[in-house]
């Protein structure tokens, strides 16, 4: 976002009245000399101009007057009042006013000699100032000290002059601070205004004593001034001392004063090694060191060293002493080499104490500072750094390894700015080290930088900081260094550029690798030329590969982050790119799914058309370099990003007045049209963003042409510049003509959202002017445009109603006609009908009507006409004959508020006697919903009629209340959704009237104690007031609970909003601190009632969107009271938040408060409250609360009743919601420590209640600490965290974790066989199991996680089988990579070496999963084997008994074969080849022995029986598909195969299909066609078997997945069966499959796959397979819109691959019916609403044979849009070609006049009364992306030109069909008749009041009247 800079405020001098008179007075003297009087004269006309700006030209005059002045010519005093009354004007100047510099300069210019007399005159103006110091003029005091010493010297000399009153003045100030600050308790603002004119006082006071340090030093040594400055320094460090103690300081404020103090000291001192002990003892907190230093300066700084002193003071004093102590040069003396060491040891310390992210922040940027300070240490050059120094900064040293962990625990840290800091300190840690090593400077020798750049390589390529490190080493060792190390750095960088989280970084890690690669290849060669090739290898031919086949989301990081960068460092590459690609492009194949070599090329050239490497041409080729043809297919792509770049190259331009070529303009033409209609929100926003850069473009080369037109000599060149600006005109003028014809009723949301965002912009850019000069697009727009523009304001979608409305007022008005009388008026009842409609949207479209009219003159006329109608009392304020357009909206906008007003009065009371009226005839949340849009319109600062206003004010405040009062019963019942009965009869109406009766606030919390049940006793029955009827027909009223609950949360919704809207705009009428009075429209006692309402409602309200949105009105509420000038207003959110904790604290089962649900709204209520506290303070109110809340949930012995239960759940709830709060920020940062505790102890609570919100708020916590899931893989790496970034971010919960981990392993004991289960455990797991190892933690924890380990292994003996898989997980990340080994072996030999009584299975078991978790880990993390030696393979050899029937747990089994199968697969052993043969054969052994092949079912039985066969299926299949030739028994293969194909377990076979079928497709099309060595002729039988065979449905879709797969290798003869019955069977499967989409997919797949395959080699006997109708038949039905989107996206795909061999052949082997039928499927797919389905259907063409396409299209894939006009357009073509024009006519005539039957005619009438309030939340099946209307007119078009070219052929229609065409002719006349009287009928402006039933009839006219039209050619 790009923020303005803000713009200084320039005001002119301020003087009272007598001063003023004074000063004219005495520039008035006569008798001086004429230059005197010049400058008197200027100076007067100065103090007497209130213009600003004139005021600074004539100060500036008045210098240069000053400054030509002569010591001969110029005496008097009238010189002397000159001087005086600059230098008062300079004092009095208000503080940022940029005349006080003009001033200064002024000042400045006068000549030297008259130098002393003007620092006599600043000097006696600031001493007044300085003596008379009050609370306005304190900041202007100290921006004249500042203004002095800011580069004027005079000024300077002027300090020096007064230093003792100025630091007295400085002291004294920041002395009272604390006690102001005390008074300002709870008043954000003012306290935070008051901590800037702090910080400004100490930046000020650190000026003035930096300036003034030999005049300080020559006051100290002076006997008369040396008590006065010292009492007076002594004052202001005491004043800095309590600033960086005292915690209500903003951070910012008391780094500045630690800053201040070592200024100060060093002032006093010197700058010896007796200011590095004194600063040093201060940061040990040590007053040892203190002896050197003066007694007072002593005195003040043993203040510092307490011991209970804040851990910041240290912070403030180490940036004290890195920014105000020089480290330039040499190290002077021991001292400062200690200084220099304490330094960041001290940070280091306070990084782990302090929690604050802000401090971690001032950290960083710290050790950053020192990094920096140490470099000038080693760089002095007057004497060599001490060798002892340079150890301790040496590379590998202590200090340099703890420097480095801080670096590696923050480089993940949240906030960017710590993320910036710890790269730069990890640069300067290298150049120190560098630096020390200077003579070693290759850096393959040095074992540092290698070890280092090693682990670094190691790291997870998820974590951000890892790039900017080895951008660090590419910087200092250049690129070829890391390439030699990694050679394949490249193309792994390049991989991941499809992870949006890390593409940036590793964008900036290519750019300096290829810099730098290219600049050593320069180097080594001599030319650039010559070293390109190998660059280009390197970097390009990866690129080009990746942009090629890689996935689509990939190229938009690409092109994004890395190209850009890649051609600004060689733009001659992009030849080399181009010629690569259009090699690809004729020789290469788009892998599936990927956009090509034509995407990478559009890629490529986008990149650099933006960056101007190429520009557009005339001659055919873009560039010189891409055939226009190519670009048009480009334009029209199937891929969107491939369309999106393509479009990108038109429009993007590196001048933005490079003007457009003809060529451009028809490309734009050819791109439009089929891509308005974008489902996806992405390509939407991309396109709007291009076009708006084309318009951009086009209004700027437009002013070029212009300018020529005039400018130009020449005739010709003056031509053709008026020739491109009329072919600019033209192309605009199609363009708008295109956007409004786009909008014709029917159109789609995404094609009205683009065609509304583009004429938006065509009017911001150009306007809709009807002026003769510029383009006049004024003329384009017609009543018919603004008409189409108009209705979309009856849009269901929110973006499109507001596009057009702020479409319309950019329109010519008489276009858009609302000055009509006839139209204002319809449009005015058609708002005020809307805004009481039970369709919530209604009131939306009610309020933007109404804002639409707001401007228009006779709106109040057109009111008073609609109150006449309905018999309402009611006068609209008088309109004043010339009135403004200002007072017509204001008068206006009053009219409606008050006529609103008075209907909702009345409408509340009929609620107030019967709420289930209101609710199904008129909810009363659509007036409130239009006040508060109309209020919005307002200026409500400049309102004329507050008076009125007051009253109307009044008036809207005590009618929200009383609709609250109405509706807040049933939002604040204790199950508002459950009231009423979901029944729509008539009978229910007295029930509900019982119930609505008795519905109350239920109060209490109750639920803890006891229970209470609805009165089922006969009563006294209420019966229902009639009402008057919807319909003509008379019929009541139908209430539905989903009514009654939606009129009474939205009524709350919108009061709410309304309130907050009247708070935050409306002007307050308030006395301030001046005791002036500020005239308003809201009272203060007003402000104070709508919160303490607020506070009602989210305290008591229960339905969740009531207290949501009562929510969002409180937010502005407390925004406007922190911002308010009411010092009452002021304090009261700090006063409400406590009052909310008191009544928490003390809540019970009797409270009101609601402790279900959340805690209801309790939480919002305090969010926004806090929320109110500017983040720039000290964040008091949140510290408060935190610190209350965290004692209310933590558990304790005594809380266990139920006074203690319900406060205890609140502060659980509240906590929650407000970890979540994402306005809070990192300031909540320091309280997750403390969450993570009271969410693990509130597990132990015996209370329900108290462990369900303990859970949700442990769930908060863990989001808040890993942040939103990265990926699929809850357990990878992108969600997790290191265990050494972890507890350096929250120390506290390092003992916590271990002390409960000991606790709950304690309790873990599976020997006695009871279950243990401490609360806690699965909590503690679950955090650790989130943590993992990091390469750079070295072979020892430095952060000491050893102690976790026995608990974590201990844990595994959990009787419970999730325990110990969760405590196999923790255990991962605290094993270190190099000790993995060790600590398996470990773990393996505690495992029994043979079977015993006494072995424990759940040891076992919890020690085989510990080891399997750990060697997974390692194989993740390194890449390599186990290292040898490792005795794995030798402890496992020990155990096979484990795997062997010797062991009676089938799950120990299971799991000890997952341990050999993960150490044994072949692809990536962790043993070396001996012990892998020799675990394999033993695998083997099992195997043969098992189940498998013994099919012996006994030993299957129990428990875990299906894991243990899974785990044993995929060793099996492991050992058959993996390795060619197992123990060199090749049989075996196909034996372990096939008996896992015939297990009688379905989970195995599942397993097994699903390995196969993954192996297949891994393997390749040519690798399939010479068939594996496993897949022999058995195994394919077998297969073929279970086709027919397998009974369950998902393993029945696998086989036939694979067959899929191998269809053209199948032998389906070996079955016994004919082509037929196999083609048989499959249908039968696919049409009995309705239970399972999977299967129905694959089986139809199959089939086709089949059939396609028979048909291709036998094209003349396809009449003989019987199944192809049936086929047809199936295929046709699953493209029916209610079928799941699977089903639909295997019909595209098949229908795709019949194209050529069924759709379009000539002999029609389906016939004309059945082929037919298949293209309306397709069509019908084509405009389906799931984007996949529709690209998928678009591939048909693709497939049809190039002789029936234009070369254009031929082979291409196109867009759906461009896919379905090719497709019918074809079909017509087709049908000319097959001899069938007048029956396929009449087919796609009763295709266009629709498939309904007449019953539907009969019923029309019911159907368009039918109340759609009745279903208020049922939607259908709506298909956002279809245009039926369009769709309509395609088909009329395309087979108006089909029978017209027919008619030219033949002269009249054949008899057999003319019956048919007679039929359809009737049939449509009645629909069309019926149509029109439907429509008729309709209310006035329907396309508002009905949208639906509208849009609806007026397709049937349509559909009709078109086919009418094609039927009378048929037949003429």
């Amino acid at each position: 976002m790009v923020s303005k800079k803000k713009t200084v405020k320039l005001e002119a001098v301020v003087l009272d009245e007598e001063k003023l008179q004074k000063l004219l007075a005495s520039l008035s003297v006569d008798g001086e000399d004429a230059e005197v009087k010049e400058i008197a004269l200027t100076l007067q006309t100065c103090l007497e101009l209130d213009e600003p700006v004139k005021l600074v030209k004539l100060v500036k005059k008045a210098g240069d007057q000053l400054k030509a002045l002569t010591e001969q010519q110029c005496h008097g005093a009238l010189l002397q009042d000159c001087l005086n009354v600059l230098a008062l004007v300079f004092t009095s100047v208000q503080a940022r006013n940029p005349l006080r510099r003009a001033i200064t300069s002024a000042l400045s210019s006068v000549p030297p000699w008259l130098h002393d007399q003007t620092v006599s005159h600043l000097s006696a103006c600031l001493s007044d100032c300085l003596s008379n110091p009050t609370v306005n003029t304190y900041p202007n005091t100290l921006e004249t000290i500042a203004a002095c010493l800011d580069g004027f010297p005079l000024g300077e000399r002027c300090i020096h002059k007064l230093l003792p009153e100025v630091l007295e003045f400085l002291s004294k100030g920041l002395s009272e601070v604390p006690q102001q600050n005390r008074v300002l308790l709870g008043r954000h603002i003012a306290q935070a205004q008051l901590m800037q004119s702090c910080l400004a006082a100490v930046k000020t006071s650190m000026l003035v004593i930096q300036r003034s340090q030999e005049a300080i030093n020559a006051a100290l040594h002076d006997a008369e001034d040396q008590s006065t400055v010292e009492q007076t320094l002594s004052t202001l460090l005491g004043s800095y001392v309590h600033i960086i103690t005292d915690e209500e300081f903003v951070q910012a404020v008391q780094s500045t004063a630690g800053m201040a103090v070592v200024l100060l000291i060093r002032t006093v001192i010197g700058s010896g090694d007796d200011v590095a002990s004194v600063v040093s003892s201060l940061l040990l907190g040590s007053s040892d060191g203190l002896d050197s230093a003066p007694p007072w300066l002593k005195l003040k700084c043993e203040a510092l060293c307490s011991s209970t002193r804040p851990l910041g003071v240290s912070l403030y004093l180490c940036h004290g002493a890195l920014a105000m102590l020089s480290w330039k040069s040499a190290i002077p003396g021991p001292q400062w080499e200690k200084l220099l060491l304490l330094v960041p040891r001290t940070l280091l310390g306070l990084d782990v104490s302090i929690k604050e992210s802000s401090t971690a922040m001032v950290v960083a940027r710290m050790l950053t500072l020192w990094s920096g300070a140490a470099l000038d240490c080693l760089q002095g050059e007057t004497h060599r750094c001490p060798l002892s120094l340079q150890q301790s900064l040496s590379g590998g040293s202590d200090l340099q390894k703890h420097l480095l962990e801080h670096v590696y625990s923050h480089w993940e840290h949240p906030l960017d700015g710590v993320r910036h800091q710890i790269c730069s300190l990890f640069r300067n840690l290298l150049l120190i080290h560098q630096h020390i090593h200077s003579s070693n400077i290759d850096p393959i020798k040095d074992g540092y930088v290698r070890e280092l750049t090693q682990s670094l390589l190691r790291l997870e390529w998820h974590m951000r900081g890892k790039y900017g490190s080895l951008g660090c080493l590419v910087d200092l060792y250049g690129a070829s260094y890391l390439l030699e190390v990694q050679p394949e750095l490249p193309s792994r960088l390049l991989e991941l550029m499809c992870d949006q989280t890390v593409a940036p970084y590793a964008s900036d890690l290519q750019e300096r690798l290829f810099i730098s690669h290219k600049a050593q290849l320069t180097a080594e060669t001599g030319a650039a030329e010559y070293g390109m090739e190998p660059w280009h290898r390197m970097w390009v031919t990866p690129l080009l590969q990746v942009l090629c086949c890689s996935r689509l989301d990939q190229h938009t990081y690409i092109l994004d982050h890395f190209l850009p960068k890649l051609l600004r460092c060689s733009p001659s590459s992009l030849a080399h790119m181009v010629r690569a690609l259009q090699d690809t492009e004729t020789c290469g194949t788009e892998p599936p799914g990927s956009r090509g070599a034509l995407g990478a090329l559009m890629t490529c050239l986008r990149a650099a058309r933006a960056q101007g490497v190429v520009s557009s041409s005339e001659d055919g080729l873009w560039g010189g370099l891409v055939p226009i043809s190519l670009l048009k297919k480009a334009l029209t792509h199937k891929h969107d990003q491939v369309r999106m770049d393509a479009l990108g190259l038109v429009c993007e331009s590196h001048r933005s007045t490079e003007v457009l070529t003809t060529q451009e303009m028809g490309l734009i033409r050819h791109f439009l049209r089929p891509n308005l209609n974008s489902q996806s929100p992405g390509v939407r926003q991309q396109a709007v963003s291009l076009m708006k850069k084309l318009l951009s473009r086009v209004r700027d080369s437009a002013q070029m042409l212009q300018k020529k037109q005039i400018q130009e000599r020449e005739p010709e060149l003056r031509e053709q510049a008026q020739h491109s600006f009329l072919l600019y005109k033209e192309f605009l003028r199609w363009l708008c003509e295109c956007l409004f014809d786009a909008l014709a009723p029917g159109a789609s949301f995404s094609k009205s959202f683009m065609s509304l965002h583009l004429l938006d912009l065509l009017g911001q850019i150009f306007t809709f002017s009807t002026a003769p000069e510029g383009f006049a697009l004024g003329e384009v727009v017609t009543p018919d445009h603004a008409l189409s523009v108009l209705f979309c304001v009856a849009n269901n979608f929110l973006e499109v109603k507001e596009l057009a409305s702020g479409l319309l007022w950019k329109l010519p008005q008489s276009a858009v006609g609302l000055q009509d009388p006839d139209q204002m008026q319809a449009m005015v009842q058609a708002a005020l009908d809307l805004s009481c409609s039970t369709r919530p949207f209604d009131s939306v479209t009610a309020a933007h009507l109404l804002n639409l009219l707001l401007h228009q003159r006779h709106l109040t006329q057109a009111l008073l006409l609609c109150a006449q109608e309905i018999g309402v009392e009611y006068q609209p304020p008088a309109l004043p004959p010339q009135a403004s357009e200002a007072l017509v909206l204001e008068l206006n906008a009053m009219a409606v508020i008050q006529f609103l007003l008075l209907r909702l009065q009345s409408e509340v009371f009929r609620a107030e006697s019967d709420l289930l009226q209101a609710a199904a005839s008129c909810p009363l949340y659509g007036r409130a919903h239009c006040i508060t849009a109309v209020l919005q319109q307002l200026n409500t600062k400049s309102l004329c009629l507050t008076d009125q206003w007051r009253s109307l004010v009044s008036d809207l405040v005590a009618m929200c209340y009383r609709l609250s009062d109405v509706v807040s019963p049933v939002v604040q019942s204790s199950s508002p959704e459950g009231l009423i009965p979901m029944d729509a009869d008539m009978d229910a109406s007295p029930g509900l009237q019982k119930i609505l009766l008795e519905i109350q606030p239920r109060d209490t919390n109750d639920f803890f104690t006891s229970t209470r049940e609805l009165d089922t006793q006969e009563g006294a029955q209420t019966q229902m007031t009639s009402t008057p009827s919807l319909d003509p027909g008379g019929e009541g009223y139908r209430v539905t609970a989903q009514m009654v609950l939606v009129c009474c949360w939205r009524s709350m919704k919108e009061v709410s909003m309304l309130l907050g809207q009247l708070c935050q705009s409306l002007p307050l009428s308030y006395t301030g601190e001046d005791a002036q009075t500020h005239a308003g429209l809201i009272e203060e006692e007003q402000v104070e009632g709508v919160g303490q309402y607020f506070r009602q409602q989210l305290l008591q309200s229960r339905h969740r969107g009531a207290f949501e949105l009562a929510y969002v009105g409180f937010v502005r509420l407390t925004d406007m009271l922190c911002r308010s000038g009411s010092r009452t207003l002021q304090q009261l959110p700090a006063r409400w938040l406590t009052e909310v904790l008191l009544e928490v604290k003390s809540s019970d089962p009797s409270s009101k408060l609601c402790a279900t649900r959340r805690s209801a709204g309790i939480p919002f209520y305090i969010q926004a409250l806090l929320s109110s506290e500017p983040k720039s303070s000290s964040c008091s109110l949140l510290k408060m609360t935190m610190r209350e809340l965290i004692m209310l949930a933590m558990p304790t012995a005594d809380r266990n009743t139920d006074s203690s239960t319900v406060p205890q759940v609140h502060a659980l709830n509240i906590l929650r919601a407000l970890y979540r709060d994402t306005r809070l920020g990192e300031n909540i940062i320091p309280f997750v420590s403390e969450g993570m505790q009271v969410a693990v102890l509130g597990f132990t609570s015996p209370v329900w209640a108290v462990r369900n919100s303990s859970t949700l708020l442990f769930s908060t916590l863990i989001t808040r600490i890993f942040g939103v899931k990265k990926g699929r893989d809850e357990h990878s790496k992108k969600n997790r965290m290191t265990g050494r970034e972890f507890f350096t971010r929250f120390p506290a919960l390092y003992p916590f974790l271990l002390t409960q981990l000991e606790e709950a392993a304690a309790t873990v004991e599976s020997d006695s066989g009871h279950v243990k289960l401490h609360p806690s455990l699965f909590l503690l797991l679950l955090v650790l199991s989130r943590l993992y190892p990091s390469p750079m933690d070295g072979s020892s924890s430095p952060l000491g996680l050893a102690p976790f380990l026995p608990f974590i292994i201990r844990c595994g003996r959990s009787a419970v089988y999730r325990t110990r898989e969760m405590a196999a997980r923790a255990l991962v990340p605290f094993v270190m990579v190099t000790q993995v080994p060790s600590t398996v072996q470990t773990l393996l030999e505690e495992l029994p070496s043979e079977p015993g009584p006494k072995i424990q299975h759940n040891h076992i078991h919890g020690t085989l999963l510990q080891v399997l978790f750990l060697l997974q880990s390692y194989k993740s993390d390194s890449h390599r084997p186990l290292p040898a030696g490792n005795g794995v393979g030798k402890a496992l050899h020990e155990r096979m008994w484990l795997a062997s029937r010797l062991n009676s747990c089938v799950v120990t089994r299971g799991a000890f074969l997952d341990v050999l199968n993960c150490l044994c697969v072949p692809e990536n052993p962790l043993l070396d080849g001996a012990d892998v043969k020799k675990l394999c054969q033993e695998s083997l052994t099992v195997l043969k022995s098992s189940c498998l092949l013994t099919r012996d079912p006994s030993s299957t039985y129990g428990p875990g029986s299906t894991q243990y066969l899974l785990s044993l299926a995929r060793t099996a299949l492991s050992a058959s598909m993996e390795t060619p030739e197992p123990s060199g028994v090749p049989q075996i293969s196909s034996e372990l195969l096939q008996s896992l194909l015939l297990s009688p377990q379905y989970e195995v076979r599942e397993l097994v299909l699903d390995g196969v079928l993954r192996r297949l497709q891994k393997d390749g099309a040519e690798e399939r066609k010479r068939r594996p060595h496993w897949l022999d002729q058995t195994t394919l039988s077998k297969l073929t078997t279970l086709a027919f065979q397998e009974k369950h449905p998902q393993c029945l879709a696998k086989v036939l997945q694979v067959l899929c797969v191998l269809s053209s290798a199948l032998c389906w003869m070996d079955q016994g069966l004919t082509e037929e019955e196999v083609l048989q069977h499959l249908l039968t499967v696919a049409q009995n499959s309705t239970h399972s989409v999977d299967l129905h997919c694959t089986a139809l797949t199959l089939l086709s796959h089949l059939l396609v395959q028979k048909l291709t080699s036998d094209l003349k006997n396809a009449s003989a397979t019987s199944c192809l109708p049936q086929w047809g038949a199936l295929v046709c039905s699953s493209c029916s819109e209610d079928q799941p989107a699977e089903m639909k996206l295997t019909a595209a795909k098949v229908l795709a691959e019949c194209a050529h061999t069924l759709m379009t052949c000539s002999q029609l082997p389906l016939g004309l019916a059945n082929t037919l039928s298949l293209w309306k499927s397709l069509f019908m797919l084509l405009q389906d609403e799931d984007q996949e389905v529709r690209d998928s259907a678009a591939d048909f063409i693709s497939n049809v044979p190039d002789h029936l396409l234009s070369e254009d299209v031929a082979g291409v894939s196109v867009c759906p849009p461009v896919a379905l006009d090719l497709g019918v357009e074809l079909l017509c073509r087709l049908l000319e070609w097959w001899k069938q024009v007048p029956a396929g006519a009449l087919v796609l005539t009763q295709w266009l006049l629709g498939e309904e039957d007449g019953s539907e005619e009969a019923g029309l009438d019911q159907a368009s009364a039918l109340d759609e309030e009745d279903f208020l939340f049922e939607k259908g099946n709506l298909n956002l992306w279809a245009e039926p209307l369009q769709w309509v007119h395609l088909l009329h078009r395309q087979l108006s030109v089909l029978i017209q070219n027919w008619e030219r052929a033949q002269d009249q229609t054949p008899a057999d069909q003319v019956q048919v065409l007679d039929s359809l002719s009737a049939q449509a006349r009645v629909k069309a008749l019926s149509a029109a009287r439907a429509l008729d009928s309709l209310p006035g402006l329907p396309q508002f009041r009905c949208p639906m039933e509208h849009a609806r009839l007026l397709l049937r006219r349509t559909r009709a009247s078109l086919a009418l039209d094609l039927l009378k050619k048929l037949q003429g």
